[in-house]
């Protein structure tokens, strides 16, 4: 109404228009604003500026990880969920992932990790597996290729390449070797071609790991890796438009960098994984 006045108009008239009493209109104009109005006005325009800044991927429960932890707050996720639904503001969903075909292997290894998912220090347990990114107007595929360590599920390795082949998982195998040559840990995937062929059995065994495979069917079993690309599709991916695959490359590049050092996890005490992994003792 301030914005009416301001162009001229009168207030007897406009209050005419809104139905609403002069002194009705001056009460309010007078009001001291109670300080949970004044808590929810600034709250929701966090969620605004939020929201805005990472683009659309936070839900109620991140959200409200954020707002508390970068404004040292301890706003309940039911508060944040009420403002955001308030707003009308949501993240993106996350689709259903697309199971790929399997080649024979040449050799299998039991589900050692069985869905032990915890990890006391770093490098005790990585996964890894490869998932597949298409684009219109493109008949190639992007597929990414990550290492995650079980204790802070940072990724500390990964290779993107427009072929899936045995390039793809040596290379990045072989640059975490190189980054972390004295770590032994169980290292877990599906039983795609890339983990059971002789050569990559022969890198293993020369690095002194164990290794762990999925059984047939059973996504679970790498739990934490297909999490990953859940959130990974969901908050960059999914509904986003791009140019070329090799823009989509560069973004991928850029989120795997948030999500080492920016993006904050429940589970790590609301620290960024690389972020929790610098408050321990150097790993192997």
């Amino acid at each position: 109404m301030d914005f009416f006045k301001e162009k001229g108009y009168a207030i007897t008239i406009l209050c005419e228009l809104l139905n609403i009493s002069r002194s009705g209109y001056y009460k309010y104009k007078k009001r001291i604003k109670p300080e949970k109005e004044k808590q929810d006005e600034l709250i929701c325009s966090l969620i605004n500026e939020y929201h805005s800044s990472f683009d659309g991927i936070l839900g109620y429960r991140r959200m409200a990880m954020f707002i508390n932890r970068l404004n040292h707050k301890s706003f309940s996720q039911r508060y944040i969920h009420r403002l955001m639904k308030y707003l009308g503001i949501s993240a993106r969903i996350r689709k259903k992932k697309v199971n790929r075909r399997r080649i024979k292997p040449e050799y299998t290894k039991e589900n050692i990790l069985s869905r032990d998912f915890t990890a006391k220090l770093p490098n005790e347990k990585w996964l890894t597996d490869v998932t597949e990114f298409s684009i219109p107007g493109d008949n190639r595929k992007l597929y990414l290729s990550p290492i995650m360590d079980l204790y802070d599920n940072s990724i500390l390795e990964y290779e993107l390449s427009f072929k899936n082949n045995n390039s793809l998982v040596f290379k990045m195998f072989d640059r975490a070797i190189e980054k972390y040559p004295n770590a032994k840990p169980i290292f877990h995937s599906d039983r795609g071609f890339q983990y059971t062929n002789n050569s990559f059995k022969n890198k293993i065994n020369k690095a002194g790991m164990t290794q762990s495979m999925s059984r047939v069917g059973k996504c679970i079993d790498n739990g934490p890796m297909e999490g990953f690309f859940g959130i990974l599709k969901a908050e960059m991916f999914y509904g986003k438009a791009f140019k070329s695959l090799e823009d989509l490359k560069e973004e991928i590049i850029k989120y795997i960098k948030f999500y080492n050092e920016e993006r904050f996890q429940k589970r790590l005490g609301c620290m960024a994984p690389l972020e929790y992994r610098n408050h321990t003792p150097k790993s192997a």
